[in-house]
Order: structure tokens, then sequence, then C-alpha cells
């Protein structure tokens, strides 16, 4: 399933969200992304529909299986990137917003080498 970065982005908003509150609803994604009520519920009902998000009794959002899956891939990959980019001396401010970019469109490989680097890197030092 290609997801698109937007899709990506609320996965991972709402998994960010779910360790930090414990319940989420589509207002604390809403104020979470700073995105309308109205546009939040129209792509929750898109993931829905993807089958990687559910709505549960009084609102609660869960991840599925498969919405946790890509959840944590791209939480992954946004942290191994953030993690990299400050290893190379990138302010953490501006290495949290370009992994935010970077994640979305980064290769299995290129991410594969860069991690292996980090690894590495965190190993010798």
């Amino acid at each position: 399933m290609a997801l698109k970065e937007s899709g990506e982005n609320y996965l991972e908003t709402i998994l960010i969200l779910k360790k930090s509150l414990g319940v989420v609803r589509a207002i604390d994604v809403a104020n979470e992304l700073e995105f309308s009520k109205p546009s939040v519920s129209r792509a929750i009902g898109i993931l829905k529909e993807e089958g990687l998000v559910t709505v549960e009794d009084g609102g609660h959002l869960e991840l599925t299986e498969a919405g946790l899956a890509k959840a944590n891939s791209v939480y992954d990959r946004h942290l191994v990137i953030a993690d990299f980019l400050v290893s190379l001396g990138v302010r953490k401010e501006i290495a949290i917003d370009d992994a935010c970019r970077i994640e979305h469109i980064i290769s299995e490989e290129s991410f594969g080498k860069m991690k292996e680097r980090l690894v590495s890197h965190e190993q010798d030092a």
C-alpha cells in the first residue's frame, strides 16, 4: 500500500500522542498538527477506509495492526534520520525538522545504510 506523506504524518502523530496521552481523539491530532477539525476528520476517514485506523466509542482513535506497523516504521525513520543528522553536527532543532521531510522520501537502501552508519558510529563512541 502506497501511503502518501500526509497519511504517514497522521499515523505517526497518532502513535506519538497515544504514547503521551494514552487516549487520542481527532481533536488532539488537529491541535498537534495545527489543522482544522474537518481536515483531520476527512483524513481519519481515509485512514479508516485503508484499514489503518479505527474509531472507537467516544471517538478514540486506535491504530490497527497495519497502522501501528506503518506508524512505527515512519517514527523509526524519523528518529534515526534526526540522530544521524545530529551526529554530523546539525543542530537538533534543524535535524528534527529535516527528518520530518526526509523520512517520507528516503529509499529503504539509503535508510538502511544510514542506520548502519549511525549504529557503527555509536559503537565507536
